[in-house]
């Protein structure tokens, strides 16, 4: 088989090979076994617009890790695959596309823009997932879903209408975030806030009818929107204000249009902030709204969709709002209406897919009411029945639902499920799953069996996008459409979903509400949230910074084995990665470093015997490996168990490259162009098969290629479906021995180096020590590895010999020719500097009670440990510069 491999590991004429096998064998395949616990997961479905980026690769390298686990492990695996329809990009594309072909979409109608979107999806909805391929994602393909097939359609609808029924949903005039280019509403996650140099106008607001007072004719009000202040209906100042008592009562001219508005008193106006006086704008903003309700102020629109400005405002109609800022403040500044302007930074939103400045707008727009139905998600996220991981999310999540808004679930678009919503000739309306079924409810509603379809109308609005999405985990498996159905009774509820932070209130908080209000109980038991992939500089990742790489790049430069571990390296949950194409490198490294190891086993001779000599110390080795790979092993688990993606791949990384590869493989290693015995070979490709096993989910296209190298399999004998290994009994003391004796080998190697020896050149080890057992066990190890020709037991220090300490026992290498005790002398004294800082750091940490009270008594323990090895460290180093100080 040897011949076959190639020097270096070549990802691309591994990854297409095997990911191919593994569709052909169906080992992605799932479907109920009552014989086995399922596993699921479901994606997060990826936008249909979207290509692979940063965020995808470790989103879903995570959720790989996890199914291919559960996999090995002889569960069920499962994990649904799925897009979005992305209502708001995807009709951006679609009206981009028929531009280029000369088409506007206000020329088209809404069935014919329709078939247009659908071509666009069937061309490009799927590159994401074809690129998750790549990745090595182990989806079940054959259950793709997308939010507007049309059972999901079905679905969406149909609770549309029993939440309408249950009287949680209502269509009512409210404050919305508008964008003006994509002409709709957005919901809160779709708007992103920028902080944006701006400029404050601080502007003259005449007192009406000639009232003069004693501190001049005017009041000034500070605003960022001048363009808007055709749209105040109030100026409202706080009543415990001093300065402005005498204007209690009074009214004032809105400049340039001279509308005369009142002056409220309300203690909501901050008195130290800016003039201590507010323009009231109902239309235009959240908070100006909320009070013009209390005080029962008119609103005036002044702002068509498209962001220009109305009849309503009177002047500047018909023009752009940042047109009219620029032509607002010019005039003002001409009628002497400008007291002055300032550089401010204002906190502005964006739309996410246009990039436009939102508007606050009063718009007829359908809402759903959380505050009652969202109280079970709450409840059993506080109690952990959902646990999200890092728990240090629970308090954001209990702050948003214990203050919920109302969904604004319409938006003003043509791609999405339509609204089911028919209206009767006389305004009023029905809510039914299809025409059908609305027009017999219309005539019993209006109690006119003459009506036809003709005169009902559907409702032009689209749901929000997050209305199918928040269904994600039941419509997957029909189970709206067909409630009792094999699938929805085995799978769900899903085990784990892998999302990001900032949708944690609008998706996944969504999806608790829905999985408690249609199946009783939570969508998933776990809740893993990623943190975002940011520049080595903290900046997170985009386009328009240029800091992204291209994913599909960095797995063709590193292959998507040393991609997927290089993520994880640097991953905790909750936490930004900074990405760093060295992390890349690290993983590629580590493939690497396999590939190596397995070269240099099957490079091996093999014979049957071996001598008495050989076989003790490789006995030894074996002995310890086992005892190191379960107790590896358990530490592995316990980090999955935690949801510690970061630790564990770490601790993988540890066991293969530091354990097998840098410790195991060299002890066992047989002389240059001498055999191995068979006893020996045959268990290390047994330690082989175990590591390649607890690295396949990190790494699975290298794993799967040298699980086939090894020994002949069956089609059907691969890595993917092997059995995951199982912790069995750890030996403690041969793993705290083995720690010992690789300790005195690096101090050996070590003593080399300083001293320019080379490896070759073969060392006595002199040993100052109370208990001989170590040496017994390991003394073959350590004179191999640190190539010493003897180890001698001394009752006295030695004169004239490099020396070092390790637990407690003073270890001498004599040297030829004479000893330079004055190089010696400077560096026992930066070691034995180093010593006493180090016990000086355990010290501090020992002499904190809270520490001591609050540790587990293991951590507590080790620290002790600690002081009592760098206290025995420094007396040897003490005695040993006092003994050189003597030579001098």
């Amino acid at each position: 088989m040897l011949t076959e491999l190639s020097k270096t590991y070549n990802p691309a004429t591994v990854e297409d090979k095997w990911y191919q096998y593994w569709l052909d064998h169906k080992f992605f395949a799932s479907s109920p076994n009552p014989d086995k616990e399922p596993y699921t997961i479901v994606i997060p479905p990826p936008n249909v617009t979207g290509v692979l980026h940063m965020g995808h690769m470790l989103n879903n390298t995570i959720q790989d890790v996890l199914v291919r686990k559960a996999r090995m492990e002889g569960k069920e695996a499962l994990w649904v695959p799925g897009t979005d329809h992305a209502s708001i990009a995807t009709e951006a594309k679609v009206v981009a596309m028929l531009k280029e072909r000369g088409i506007s979409k206000k020329d088209i109608s809404r069935e014919e823009f329709l078939k247009y979107a659908w071509e666009w999806k069937e061309k490009y909805g799927g590159i994401i997932l074809q690129q998750l391929k790549k990745l090595g994602a182990s989806c079940d393909w054959d259950r793709t879903r997308f939010t507007m097939e049309d059972v999901m359609t079905e679905s969406v609808i149909g609770v549309f209408v029993d939440l309408y029924k249950k009287g949680h949903i209502y269509r009512g005039i409210r404050m919305v975030n508008w964008d003006p280019q994509g002409k709709t509403a957005l919901s809160d996650e779709e708007v992103i806030y920028k902080d944006v140099q701006s400029k404050l106008y601080y502007i003259r607001y005449q007192l009406a009818d000639n009232q003069q007072s004693t501190t001049g004719s005017y009041v000034t009000i500070a605003t960022t929107r001048p363009e808007t202040i055709m749209a105040d209906t109030a100026v409202c100042i706080n009543p415990n204000d001093k300065r402005y008592f005498h204007l209690h009562g009074k009214k004032v001219l809105i400049p340039l249009i001279n509308k005369e508005i009142p002056i409220i008193l309300d203690e909501y106006v901050t008195m130290d902030f800016g003039t201590g006086c507010l323009k009231v704008t109902p239309a235009h903003d959240l908070n100006d709204y909320e009070l013009g309700l209390k005080h029962k102020l008119p609103v005036v629109d002044i702002l068509n969709d498209d962001g220009t400005l109305n009849a309503n405002a009177q002047i500047y109609v018909g023009m752009d709002r940042f047109a009219v800022r620029k032509k607002i403040a010019a005039d003002l500044e001409t009628a002497g209406q400008i007291e002055k302007v300032e550089e401010y930074k204002s906190n502005i939103g964006y739309s996410e897919r246009t990039n436009a400045v939102i508007e606050p707008k009063l718009s007829l727009q359908w809402f759903l009411k959380l505050s009652e139905i969202s109280k079970p998600a709450l409840e059993n996220v506080m109690n952990d029945t959902i646990r999200l991981h890092p728990s240090k999310f629970k308090n954001m999540y209990r702050s948003w639902m214990e203050n919920v808004h109302d969904w604004c679930v319409s938006r003003q678009l043509w791609w999405g499920q339509r609204i089911p919503a028919y209206y009767l000739p006389d305004g009023s309306f029905v809510v039914a799953r299809n025409a059908e079924e609305a027009l017999e409810l219309a005539k019993q509603t209006a109690n006119n069996q003459q009506l036809t379809p003709n005169d009902l109308n559907q409702d032009e609005d689209v749901l929000d996008t997050w209305f199918s999405s928040w269904l994600w985990p039941i419509t997957v498996f029909d189970g709206f459409k067909n409630p009792d159905n094999p699938d929805i009774n085995y799978y769900y509820p899903t085990n784990d979903l892998v999302s990001a932070p900032e949708i944690l209130f609008f998706w996944i908080a969504r999806m608790i509400i829905a999985g408690y209000e249609y199946k009783g109980e939570a969508p998933f038991r776990n809740v893993y949230l990623t943190g975002i992939v940011r520049d080595k500089e903290g900046r997170k990742m985009s386009k328009q910074l240029g800091n992204s790489p291209d994913p599909l790049e960095l797995i063709e430069k590193y292959g998507a084995d040393g991609i997927r571990t290089g993520m994880l390296f640097s991953s905790p949950a909750g936490n930004d990665l900074l990405f760093d194409e060295k992390l890349c490198e690290q993983g590629r490294s580590f493939t690497t470093k396999i590939w190596n190891a397995f070269r240099l086993v099957k490079g091996w001779e093999v014979k049957a015997e071996t001598t008495s000599q050989e076989a003790q110390s490789n006995q030894v080795a074996i002995q310890w490996f086992e005892a190191r790979f379960n107790e590896a092993l358990a530490e592995i688990e316990d980090h999955f168990s935690k949801y510690r993606m970061s630790d564990a791949v770490l601790s993988v990384q540890d066991l293969a490259k530091e354990d097998f590869c840098n410790w195991y493989l060299e002890m066992v290693k047989p002389p240059y162009q001498q055999p191995i015995d068979k006893a020996t070979y045959e268990a290390t490709l047994d330690f082989f098969e175990r590591v390649l096993k607890v690295v396949h989910p990190f790494m699975p296209f290298i794993t799967e290629e040298l699980w086939h190298e090894i020994r002949p399999r069956e089609d059907k004998d691969c890595i993917i479906v092997a059995s995951w290994p199982k912790v069995g009994k750890t030996d403690t003391s041969v793993t705290a021995q083995a720690s010992i004796a690789f300790d005195i080998i690096r101090q050996v190697r070590k003593t080399r180096d300083t001293k320019g020896l080379s490896p070759k050149t073969s060392l006595d080890l002199l040993v100052l020590c109370n208990n001989q057992d170590l040496y017994q066990k390991f003394g073959g190890v350590i004179r191999k590895l640190a190539n010493v020709s003897d180890i001698r037991f001394v009752t006295d220090k030695v004169e004239g010999a490099v020396n070092f300490v390790v637990k407690g026992d003073e270890f001498f290498i004599p040297l030829e020719g004479d000893l330079d005790v004055a190089a010696e002398l400077e560096k026992i004294e930066k070691e034995l500097e180093y010593a006493k800082g180090f016990l000086e750091s355990v010290d501090k940490k020992l002499s904190n009670e809270r520490f001591v009270a609050n540790a587990k008594e293991s951590v507590v323990a080790a620290e002790r440990q600690k002081k009592a090895d760098a206290e025995v460290k420094i007396k040897v180093l003490e005695e040993t510069l006092n003994r050189l100080r003597g030579m001098q």
